[in-house]
């Protein structure tokens, strides 16, 4: 409620704020506009947010495959850990709108090159998360289960891949809002479709409203995201508990 009210008040004096003729609304929309914007525009508004909702849900998907296979490589590996962890630290400074457009050159304007930008800004949040879930793992268990003889396979699936799966997608509910903003730049760098390519068109027709209107709809793409990546999280964790059954 505390939140609402926040959220209430700063809208209100928005809306004061550009009624009062403080601001163009060309440069920046009542939220009154904004609303009028998001009923008007909806279908249009709709078909570019299922071409973006698309590019972000294969990149996220394919940050966690990737991700979740390379940390437990490095977690297995102490030479490939030492060897390739600080390279996915300096990935992180890679400028994604300058690689943007390198991969819409090099793999055209359809989907593919906006998932690998979606999968290459969630993909270090991910690895990083997971990598400290493996690391994590319950040393009783594993003094448990190393009094078993388990094998270093068994170790890894009875007790530290169920620690990892919900640690990748908390790693993914980390990276999901600049996950969205990467698949924008990417439509920025060359689309025919998406909400990032809808605001680029709209500014400079001075739509504004409209434009605001799309970025509003990414806001709440990525909070509902977060909120749906939380419930797999909790899902998991309930139902990969850490037990040593089926050990022979």
């Amino acid at each position: 409620m505390l939140s609402a009210v926040i959220v209430l008040a700063l809208l209100g004096a928005w809306e004061l704020y550009v009624q009062l003729g403080s601001v163009d609304e060309l440069l920046l929309p009542a939220p009154s506009a904004i609303v009028t914007a998001l009923v008007d525009e909806r279908a249009l508004l709709w078909s570019n947010f299922t071409v973006t909702a698309t590019e972000v849900g294969l990149g996220i998907l394919l940050a966690l495959a990737v991700g979740l296979l390379l940390a437990v490589g490095l977690h297995l590996s102490k030479t490939a850990h030492r060897a390739i962890y600080p390279l996915l630290v300096a990935s992180v400074a890679l400028p994604i709108p300058v690689i943007a457009p390198l991969l819409v050159v090099w793999f055209g304007y359809d989907l593919g090159p906006k998932v690998v930008i979606v999968a290459l800004v969630a993909f270090f949040p991910i690895v990083v998360v997971t990598l400290g879930a493996l690391s994590s793992t319950d040393s009783e268990l594993l003094r448990v289960l190393r009094s078993m003889d388990a094998t270093r396979w068994q170790r890894l699936r009875f007790a530290e891949l169920p620690a990892a799966v919900p640690a990748a997608v908390s790693g993914a509910k980390i990276a999901v809002a600049v996950a969205v903003m990467g698949a924008v730049f990417a439509e920025y760098a060359g689309s025919e479709a998406g909400l990032g390519h809808m605001i680029l068109q709209s500014i400079p027709q001075l739509e504004t409203a409209r434009a605001w209107a799309a970025v509003v709809v990414l806001a709440t793409f990525a909070i509902s995201l977060v909120a749906l990546l939380a419930i797999v999280e909790r899902r998991l964790r309930a139902t990969h508990s850490p037990t040593p059954r089926g050990l022979s």
